[in-house]
């Protein structure tokens, strides 16, 4: 999956919420499913094998929908779904999706909403809230709603994306942003069902199922007093965390072909590779050299760049290199190198590095969440010193070299 639209998802417009208005989205949903033939009677077969290969056979297409078709290879990723696609069918308790940014929460919330949808659990709509852009007193009238009057410019009564979501799903992504407020308030919401919204005084309803999304470790924001632990004991009974492009460095080739598909349904212009330039385009992309910091957007960015430079339908070695150049010097930047670290270490820690070990140690960071193990990152790291035969166990220099700071592959791989 990547981190963007799924593709064939129906498209609604934004309702005018002033200024906010570009911080949420409601959608419905147009797919629907028929339901499978039954024997006189109600029976579904005439044995309980046939009732057992239908169930199968259900299951693996709610999975493949979570996955929007694509033939994903890493195995702790499709494990990862299959759980997801269970308690998405089963539960209505609140759902955590943690990951970096661009690792596909927002797609992955909105094909759950419509895996609802197609099984009779949900018929409201769904609503996508990113809590980073709500700040300051407009939050709690854009969550929760008020009354006419509640406050200088409040013209008119506003239900509130609370109440909006109604019989529906809302997606909070970043929900680690919200201020602490807030956070009692959506506590309540979840719990209790009601809500009261600014300036009213009697409290108004909405049955809404919950899936939230961070990049932050709200573990650790509990620790320092900025998420409320009794928000976040209610979230974490579902949570799954979501690796980053360069952890599913498999599901780097099936990606490209679904953001070539998107490209030919956004733009109406099928465009594809030829060979060479594909195997020079997925060589460098599966590469530990390939860092991916933004994950999927960063993949959907660069086929959209390439298509665009491809004007004749087929994207060619020349386009592939200038690609991969662009590529390369986006992702040069000392802010990436700092951000590595700044997860790891203190800034007491940072600020006692030598400008040498500081950038030294971010490249080790970097090429070591690009690897599959220690062993493996070993080998990327010495590989001249495997060439001439200096170096006899890699994996061991570098756990050795990680513990003069005061890491671990553990820390790092996390």
């Amino acid at each position: 999956m990547n981190g963007e639209k799924s593709r064939g998802r129906p498209r609604h417009g934004h309702p005018n919420y002033s200024r906010y208005s570009n911080a949420f989205t409601i959608r419905g949903s147009g797919v629907r499913r028929q339901r499978p033939r039954t024997d006189a009677g109600g029976k579904s077969g005439p044995n309980t094998c046939r009732s057992a290969t239908r169930f199968a056979a259900d299951s693996v297409e709610s999975n493949s929908f979570l996955k929007s078709d694509i033939d994903t290879r890493n195995t702790a990723f499709n494990a990862m779904i299959d759980e997801i696609e269970q308690v998405a069918i089963r539960s209505r308790a609140p759902l955590l999706l943690m990951g970096p940014t661009g690792a596909g929460k927002s797609q992955l919330a909105r094909r759950i909403y419509e895996l609802k949808r197609l099984k009779r659990q949900v018929k409201g709509p769904l609503v996508e809230v990113n809590c980073a852009t709500l700040k300051g007193d407009g939050a709690m009238s854009a969550l929760f709603g008020h009354r006419k009057g509640a406050f200088t410019g409040a013209a008119a009564d506003r239900a509130g994306l609370l109440r909006t979501a109604d019989t529906g799903v809302l997606f909070l992504d970043e929900i680690g942003e919200l201020g602490l407020d807030e956070q009692a308030m959506i506590l309540r919401a979840i719990e209790d069902k009601r809500f009261l919204p600014v300036g009213a005084d009697r409290e108004v309803a909405s049955d809404f199922q919950l899936i939230a999304g961070t990049n932050r470790d709200l573990a650790a924001c509990v620790a320092d007093g900025t998420f409320r632990d009794d928000l976040y004991a209610r979230l974490n009974l579902w949570t799954f965390a979501l690796p980053g492009l360069a952890e599913r460095r498999e599901d780097i080739a099936p990606n490209l072909d679904y953001e070539l598909d998107r490209h030919a349904e956004r733009e109406g212009d099928r465009i594809t590779f030829n060979k060479e330039a594909r195997d020079r385009y997925l060589t460098f992309a599966t590469s530990a050299e390939a860092r991916w910091p933004g994950n999927f957007r960063d993949l959907a960015a660069s086929v959209t760049r390439m298509a665009t430079f491809s004007p004749a339908g087929r994207i060619n070695l020349d386009c592939v290199t200038a690609e991969i150049a662009r590529l390369q010097r986006l992702w040069r930047s000392g802010k990436a190198e700092a951000d590595a670290l700044s997860n790891l270490m203190t800034a007491e820690q940072l600020g006692a590095l030598d400008p040498f070990d500081r950038v030294q140690l971010a490249h080790v960071v970097e090429t070591c969440r690009a690897c599959r193990s220690l062993s493996d990152a070993g080998r990327t790291l010495f590989a001249a010193s495997r060439r001439q035969r200096t170096s006899t166990n890699d994996a061991d220099r570098l756990r050795k070299y990680l513990a003069r700071f005061d890491l671990s592959w553990a820390d790092i791989a996390g």
